[in-house]
């Protein structure tokens, strides 16, 4: 197996020379070079807290699109949790426990897009995230789980039933404009092609 690429950022040499030492006698992965020359698998960004250089930088590795990031925090508060998922991050470590064997280990699932959270703290994002649903999308008719409102989960169904336009409307007492204007919404935002490639992603993703 090849090892994972990994490039890690940080604010203070002496943290990035830290991490860096701890990864590069493992086989399981290959550290590369801050000036971005190489490509990396997964970015390590270590921070003391999660401030705003932080996010920034974090954000800034999600739009590169194939790099999975790993964020190692010397303090994490609660409220960070949220705003540290926002970003993109797949694996969070606290400092004080990330040992050679932690971190390869998040590093490892982060390269596949699997998720790592300190246990502790799983709770927390978990009930944040159930507050964030209930008071906040929820109202709204939004459900976190698939990223479709209520009103797009039934015009979806109903395409999926073979109504047209016309049918939708009466049938959900909305306008046809109304409807043209979800289906237009969920295939711009989700970048599906047409009507039927809507429907198919919904039934393949279980939203329907």
């Amino acid at each position: 197996m090849e090892p994972i690429t990994v490039r890690v950022h940080a604010w203070d040499p002496i943290s990035a020379a830290g991490v860096i030492s701890e990864l590069r006698p493992r086989p399981e992965v290959r550290v590369v070079g801050p000036d971005g020359a190489d490509p990396a698998n997964v970015v390590v960004v270590v921070a003391d807290t999660v401030d705003e250089e932080a996010t920034k930088l974090l954000r800034v590795v999600q739009r590169q699109g194939t790099t999975r990031s790993v964020l190692v925090a010397g303090r994490l508060e609660k409220s960070d949790l949220v705003k540290v998922v926002e970003t993109g991050v797949v694996g969070l470590v606290r400092r004080c426990e990330a040992t050679p064997d932690r971190l390869v280990a998040v590093i490892t699932a982060a390269a596949s897009g699997e998720g790592s959270v300190p246990p502790d703290l799983l709770g927390r994002l978990l009930e944040q995230v159930g507050r964030l649903q209930r008071h906040v999308l929820g109202p709204r008719g939004i459900m976190i789980t698939t990223g479709l409102s209520t009103r797009e989960v039934e015009v979806l169904r109903l395409l999926a039933d073979g109504l047209d336009t016309a049918e939708i409307a009466r049938r959900l007492a909305y306008s046809e404009r109304t409807v043209k204007n979800v289906v237009h919404d969920v295939t711009t935002r989700l970048q599906l092609r047409n009507r039927s490639h809507a429907v198919a992603y919904a039934l393949r993703e279980g939203l329907i």
